[in-house]
C-alpha cells in the first residue's frame, strides 16, 4: 500500500506509530464511568458539556451523556445533538424510521422479525453498518435510551483503536492483511428469494482521507466470507480471541433512560434482554460523518 504522510495507522510507519501509541495509552480512560458527561439538555448543549463530550471522543472515540429528561421520547433532540457534534449525514437504512433515526425495540412484523437488532436476542461484537457499500460507510453513531429493558440488554464497548494496538503489537502483518480491500465480504441479503442488498466487500481497517482509523467488523460466523489466505485467517483468529478476553479497555454497562452513547462507530455488543410492562426502546442514529475534531 502507498504510505500516508506521518500516519500512525500505516503499518509501514513505525516512527509515527510509537509516539501515537504512547499518547493513546496514556490518555485512554480506565473505566466506563470516566466517559460520562452530565448534560442539561442534549438538544442544546452548553459549551462546557460539548467540550467534555468531544474530549472523551478524542481520547476513546466515545462518550456517554446523562440527561434529566427521563423517558421523554423526543427524537428532534437526538437530531440536534448530532448536529452540535458535526454529525449531519444520516444513513437512511431500510429499518430506520422516516427521519432516518431507528426505533430499536422488539418488532414482530414481516420485515423486522428476521433481524436480530429488532429482537431480544444477544448481538455479538460488531461495528454498525458493516454491510454498507464503501460510499456509505458508518463513521459516527448515536444511541439514546428512552426505556431500558426490565432485565439484560447490557452492552460491551471497545475503542477500535485499542484493538488496532493489540493486533499491531502482536504482528504488523495482521494489520496489512486487515487493510486489504478484499479482506471481508458480506454476501447479498435476500428476502423471499429477492435480493435486497448486494454483496459488500472491503477491508476491516480503513484509513480515512483525514487520516483517522475506521473499522468495519462483525463477529458472525455465518453469512461472511474472509479472504482466503493464511495471514488473513490467522489475523482474524487472533482478533476474535482477543475480543473474547477481558482487558482494561473492554467496558461493560447499560444505558438508563435519558442516557446515550455517542461514538465513532466503536465495537459493541448487546446481551439478550427481557421486557417489562414497557418495552425496551432506544433511538439509533447512524452517520456518514465522524465526530467533529476527533
Amino acid at each position: 500500500m502507498q504510505s500516508l504522510p506521518s500516519n500512525p495507522f500505516d503499518p509501514d510507519q513505525t516512527e509515527a506509530y510509537w509516539p501515537w501509541r504512547e499518547r493513546k495509552l496514556a490518555h485512554h480512560p480506565a473505566r466506563l464511568e470516566d466517559l460520562i458527561v452530565e448534560v442539561r439538555d442534549p438538544g442544546q448543549l452548553r459549551e462546557s458539556e460539548r467540550e467534555a463530550i468531544l474530549g472523551h471522543c478524542r481520547h476513546a472515540n466515545m462518550a456517554i451523556y446523562a440527561s434529566p429528561l427521563g423517558k421523554a421520547p423526543d427524537k428532534d433532540r437526538i437530531h440536534r445533538l448530532g448536529l452540535q457534534l458535526g454529525l449531519a449525514r444520516l444513513d437512511h437504512n431500510p429499518g430506520a424510521d422516516e427521519d432516518a433515526i431507528t426505533s430499536l425495540a422488539v418488532q414482530d412484523d414481516a420485515y423486522h422479525r428476521g433481524y436480530i437488532p429488532y429482537s431480544n436476542r444477544p448481538i455479538a461484537w460488531h461495528t454498525d453498518g458493516y454491510y454498507n457499500p464503501p460510499q456509505r460507510q458508518i463513521h459516527g453513531m448515536l444511541l439514546h435510551c428512552v426505556q431500558p429493558a426490565a432485565e439484560g440488554g447490557r452492552n460491551q464497548l471497545l475503542d477500535h483503536e485499542m484493538l488496532y494496538i493489540a493486533l499491531r503489537d502482536r504482528n504488523p502483518d495482521y494489520i496489512r492483511a486487515l487493510l486489504h480491500p478484499q479482506a471481508m465480504t458480506i454476501p447479498p441479503n435476500r428476502v423471499d428469494g429477492v435480493e435486497t442488498r448486494p454483496a459488500s466487500t472491503g477491508p476491516v481497517f480503513g484509513i480515512r482521507p483525514d487520516g483517522a482509523l475506521h473499522m468495519r467488523y462483525t463477529d458472525r460466523s455465518r453469512s461472511i466470507v474472509w479472504r482466503d489466505d493464511p495471514l488473513t485467517q490467522e489475523a482474524v483468529g487472533y482478533l476474535k480471541d482477543w475480543l473474547r478476553q477481558p482487558s482494561p479497555w473492554h467496558f461493560d454497562g447499560h444505558l438508563e433512560a435519558g442516557q446515550g452513547l455517542i461514538c465513532n462507530n466503536v465495537l459493541h455488543t448487546r446481551t439478550g434482554f427481557t421486557d417489562g410492562d414497557l418495552p425496551r426502546l432506544l433511538y439509533r442514529a447512524r452517520y456518514y460523518d465522524r465526530i467533529q475534531g476527533t
